[in-house]
């Protein structure tokens, strides 16, 4: 097996993981007890150990060697994951949620992302890469679907089992912690070029790379801060508390969302081909923000999952062209540390917005997280559109 399908095998089961533990996690929390603002500060603090490990990606990784590096995230993912299905308290469930980086968004988006995404350019051509990027980002939304759907095992369990309370979601959290593992035996299996250690300091970015980072970071917390209004776990606690739908329900509805997503990636790429990288983020983005506002407001589950599946067909269009076009635009040698720090900026504003969302969540006003999320994502677009649709990457300039 190459490193390359290595990668793609390890992002699937990752997602898988992921995407359950990020569905689940705040009907487990509600089951147990736990008050939707200290739902949000675990969810947050889950999100802060996920931005703590794309930090010691970007800055330590190279120093350890990328391989050894890999194992050793997905060593915590299964200790904090065991961890967390074992607790009950407030305090003990969000210093397990840290430990293992359990991330709320129910999205893959953290350290081994940043070194699979970094290695995935140099195993193809300028022009293969967004192609590349997209059957990444497609397998790991089939992961994602795979695990929503599975969001519905805890009600199996209680069926058919004596299982009853929390236990059967424990049982399923502790699944997840048996597939963080088999993604650790994936990593063992990666070549010694990605083993290598490289104590040596960074190649300095230049002038140009750093101009163009340091803007688009400043766009993706905009972005990255209205998402984390809209995680996963949040958006299964709205449904939750605004329909009274059931687990199983959830994720059959994110299950849906995630296959919408999937081909969503193979479409952007082919939509990127012909109007370009910047133009597809942007206007494939927008109409999906003002989808979400409907949600919001929809008198029904029923029309609110249609509204949400219609959004999750068009909200994942900019992630391969968005990660296709960071990479594009930087030297190989500054990879790493642009898909790093990219995703480190992602990640730390995702952690601080839950807090307030869950806060927000209560009784009249379920619906705000959902509107003040959209809004501040259609102002990303169009800031994104204003400083980026004049910087084209290698491929389209040669066009």
């Amino acid at each position: 097996m190459s490193d390359r399908h290595i990668y793609y095998a390890a992002a699937f089961v990752r997602a898988v993981t992921t995407s359950l533990v990020g569905v689940l996690i705040g009907v487990y929390l509600a089951r147990l007890g736990i008050p939707s603002g200290s739902i949000g500060t675990i969810v947050s603090l889950g999100l802060v150990g996920a931005a703590l490990g794309a930090i010691a990606a970007t800055f330590l990784a190279h120093r350890l060697g990328r391989r050894r590096f890999l194992l050793v995230l997905a060593a915590l993912s299964v200790l904090g994951t065991v961890a967390f299905a074992l607790s009950s308290t407030p305090l003990a469930l969000a210093a397990a949620a840290f430990v293992g980086m359990l991330n709320g968004m129910g999205k893959d988006r953290g350290a081994a992302l940043i070194l699979e995404q970094a290695e995935l350019p140099a195993t193809t051509t300028s022009e293969g890469r967004t192609a590349v990027i997209a059957r990444y980002t497609m397998l790991q939304d089939l992961g994602h679907a795979l695990g929503a759907i599975a969001a519905g095992v805890p009600a199996l369990l209680q069926a058919t089992t004596d299982l009853r309370g929390a236990a059967p979601h424990r049982a399923t959290l502790l699944a997840c912690a048996a597939l963080s593992a088999v993604v650790l035996a994936l990593y063992a299996r990666l070549g010694r070029d990605v083993a290598v250690v490289a104590p040596d300091r960074r190649a300095a970015l230049t002038p140009q790379s750093r101009a163009i980072l340091t803007r688009i970071c400043a766009l993706f917390a905009i972005d990255s801060v209205a998402g984390g209004f809209l995680t996963t776990a949040l958006l299964s606690y709205f449904f939750f508390e605004r329909f009274g739908v059931s687990e199983g329900v959830i994720g059959a509805l994110f299950f849906g969302a995630r296959l919408c997503n999937a081909g969503s990636h193979l479409a952007a790429a082919w939509l990127a081909r012909r109007i370009g990288l910047v133009n597809t983020m942007v206007f494939t983005h927008i109409p999906s923000s003002l989808l979400l506002v409907t949600v919001a407001f929809a008198p029904s589950f029923g029309v609110a999952a249609v509204l949400f599946l219609l959004r999750e067909g068009l909200v994942e269009m900019d992630v391969p062209t968005r990660q296709s076009y960071v990479l594009a635009v930087v030297r190989p040698e500054e990879r790493v540390f642009a898909s790093g720090v990219t995703n480190l900026v992602r990640l730390a504003a995702w952690a601080v917005a839950p807090v307030f969302a869950g806060a927000l969540m209560t009784g009249d006003s379920m619906y705000l997280p959902l509107v003040i999320g959209a809004a501040m994502k259609v102002s990303y677009d169009l800031l994104l559109w204003r400083a980026f649709r004049g910087i084209r990457p290698p491929e389209e300039l040669a066009g």
